[in-house]
């Protein structure tokens, strides 16, 4: 089961995104994106290889299905990488969803909204970028506001993960204490912890070899493969409560 919420670029026309196995956006993933390169010199390569799949295989990058009179049984708010394009990206935003979808009991519901964040190079170097931080943690409030029941995720990929600390700092401990989970991909600040949200509901993911989690700044391979780890983190998802 995949999420179509939004048309993203032009929805790779031709392609049903669907119908594209993990092991090729990995493989496009591997052959586009940059690598072995520093953050800061990789801005605009990571852009055009994004828009270059999001015409190729038609990837929701842009990403909003939260309602705010249809409360979802799991809301997850994500905040994309440095440099992706729309509000998910590409790397694993859209692969965890669709993982996520994929375990739901019958009749259970998922929304998913990006973060709204320029996921600039100077944010990642700042430590995650102020206003993107401040966003998710306004999102998280609203959402268990409007929706107390709902299950709320919290998640990110590389400045995303840096975004969803922040956030959960920002956040007073009556409200983090009520996020189901947190989930980040390629965490630069491993191994803290997320702030607030209890350690048994926090899940992170690093490759041994990624200099992102060492709290290092250059991009290697191990940085770009996540997706390949989407499993897992959607089992951990749907356990917690």
């Amino acid at each position: 089961m995949r999420l179509h919420p939004t048309e993203a670029g032009n929805g790779g026309q031709g392609v049903d995104w669907d119908t594209i196995p993990l092991n090729t956006v990995l493989y496009w993933i591997g052959n586009l994106f940059p690598f072995n390169i520093l953050v800061k010199d990789a801005g605009d390569l990571t852009t055009h290889a994004e828009n270059i799949l999001v015409s190729l295989l038609g990837v929701p990058a842009t990403q909003d299905t939260v309602v705010d009179t249809q409360c979802a049984n799991i809301t997850i708010l994500f905040a994309r990488g440095t440099s992706e394009v729309g509000n998910v990206g590409i790397i694993v935003g859209p692969e965890f969803f669709d993982a996520v979808a994929a375990r739901l009991s019958t009749g259970s519901t998922l929304a998913v909204r990006g973060i709204d964040y320029p996921a600039s190079i100077s944010g990642f170097l700042e430590g995650g970028d102020p206003d993107g931080s401040q966003k998710m943690a306004d999102e998280v409030s609203h959402i268990l506001e409007i929706c107390p029941d709902t299950r709320l995720v919290m998640a990110g990929y590389s400045q995303g993960g840096q975004i969803v600390h922040n956030a959960a700092a920002l956040l007073d401990p009556s409200v983090s204490g009520l996020v189901s989970s947190t989930v980040i991909f390629g965490d630069p600040k491993y191994p803290q912890a997320v702030a607030g949200v209890p350690v048994g509901r926090q899940f992170v993911v690093c490759h041994d070899t990624d200099d992102i989690c060492a709290g290092g700044d250059m991009i290697l391979l191990s940085h770009l493969t996540y997706a390949a780890d989407v499993d897992q983190a959607a089992n951990f998802v749907v356990a917690s409560h």
